[in-house]
């Protein structure tokens, strides 16, 4: 087959066409199955867990028993303390009715007695008040708080165990604090509790 003279530049045939080189100027194709990536850019690498929340790997995510438990134990006190104060309350509501009842009035030196315990019956009664605040106020620190809660916690339950002796004659609610004031300490102390109150935080 003839292409005409190859002198005239009219007379032959064009050449077929090759087509462009992949890479320059095209994005390349992708093989199925491959994941697909930006237009004359790499692929961004997979997503890492944000920042701003959580705790680190090996690090217990919730409340372990023994520090829920000395949690609980903190509350009875709390509550106990509260009620010691109201009974001391009423005993200040009804202490000059008493002292008339028992015929101390009249008496000077006996009326100096009595006002003497009835110094010491408000002391306590705002010692009571002030021990349920502070119990109180630990309580609701326990799931984000640090190691000063359980420090705090370990005080709180030795203070808690003399407020059991002073009250051991009051219906048994002194045995009752001491007895669970000892069960906080030793739960406060715990390797588990000591565990989750020094857990790093982000």
């Amino acid at each position: 087959m003839s292409f005409g003279d190859p002198n005239n530049p009219y007379g032959h045939g064009q050449p077929p066409q090759q087509p462009p080189a992949p890479g320059y100027g095209y994005p390349q194709q992708t093989p199925p199955g491959a994941p697909q990536q930006g237009y004359g850019y790499p692929s961004a690498p997979p997503l890492q867990q944000p920042y701003g929340g959580g705790y680190a790997p090996g690090v217990p995510a919730q409340m372990p028993g023994v520090t829920r438990t000395s949690q609980i134990m903190l509350g009875v006190i709390a509550l106990a303390h509260a009620v010691i104060a109201v009974l001391y309350g009423v005993a200040l509501s009804e202490w000059d009715k008493t002292m008339a009842d028992a015929g101390v009035t009249g008496d000077s030196e006996a009326e100096a007695i009595a006002d003497l315990g009835k110094g010491v019956v408000v002391f306590l009664l705002g010692l009571a008040a002030v021990f349920a605040l502070l119990g109180l106020a630990l309580l609701v620190q326990y799931a984000k708080g640090g190691n000063g809660v359980r420090v705090c916690s370990i005080v709180y339950g030795s203070f808690a165990i003399v407020t059991g002796i002073v009250m051991i004659a009051a219906y048994g609610i002194g045995l009752i604090i001491i007895a669970i004031s000892i069960l906080l300490i030793v739960f406060s102390a715990k390797r588990a509790s000591a565990e989750w109150f020094r857990r790093p935080r982000y």
